[in-house]
């Protein structure tokens, strides 16, 4: 497997960022690390052996991004407007920096203009929503496991502007009936997958909600609920990647 390291500047957030490359050539797909997580995760938890086969047959290229969710929504500041407007910062880095990035690099290997997937689990499956439902023009996959789609006890109550347009079960919520996004998303495809085991609670409650949201907008995702023995867990991210990601990506 082709692998490559890259580092470079973020004028969003004045400072370096890294990523790291698994492939050459097919679907770009952008691997969001769990809460606080690095962007050698994918490699280090041991996603990369599941994903090996696809990426190895040139049917995808991952790119493992870095978060600051330290900084964001895992720091336990309670200055919250400055944490809220901190991740709007990497969101502009993501969408502004890091994607045009991407597109340059995967054009290099497969000629073409490609849109992106987003995927990941637990946090990452909340920042995978929100790049997909904020910017449907550069994201036409979601791939969102054990996901919180709304802000949760990590802001213990406090919202502002900045905030809520993070907030996919807030703003998804609110959303006009006659939204154009509306058409761009049914003309994507999403898939939210959630397990009923242990440390699943809070995720299973937030993917119910957002499943009710999508069906009274007319937003046709594909929401699926694993059994009672499915924990928040690696193993259980795995056995879902392997049953899901081929339909996703042929």
């Amino acid at each position: 497997m082709e692998i490559r390291y890259y580092k470079h500047y973020s004028h969003h957030l004045n400072r370096d960022m890294e990523f790291k490359v698994y492939g050459h050539g097919g679907k770009p797909v952008l691997f969001i690390p769990c809460q606080a997580g690095r962007f050698w995760d994918f490699e280090n938890f041991k996603m990369i052996d599941t994903w090996a086969k696809w990426i190895d047959a040139g049917l995808c290229t991952v790119y493992s991004m870095d978060t600051i969710d330290e900084e964001t929504y895992a720091s336990e500041s309670t200055d919250y407007g400055w944490r809220s407007w901190r991740h709007e910062c990497w969101y502009r880095y993501t969408v502004e920096e890091l994607v045009p990035f991407i597109k340059h690099l995967n054009g290099e290997r497969t000629g073409r203009d490609d849109m992106i997937m987003t995927f990941g689990c637990s946090m990452g499956a909340m920042h995978a929503a929100n790049f997909f439902f904020r910017r449907p023009d550069l994201f036409d996959t979601v791939f969102a496991i054990s996901g919180l789609y709304e802000p949760g006890s990590y802001f213990r109550g406090y919202m502002d502007e900045i905030l809520y347009n993070n907030s996919p079960n807030y703003y998804l919520k609110n959303m006009p009936h006659d939204h154009y996004y509306i058409d761009m998303y049914n003309h994507r495809k999403m898939l939210f997958v959630v397990g009923q085991g242990a440390w699943e609670d809070e995720l299973l409650a937030s993917t119910i909600n957002l499943k009710g949201i999508l069906e009274n907008k007319g937003i046709w995702a594909q929401v699926d609920i694993w059994g009672h023995d499915v924990n928040h867990d690696w193993p259980w991210w795995y056995k879902m990647c392997d049953h899901y990601v081929p339909k996703l990506l042929y």
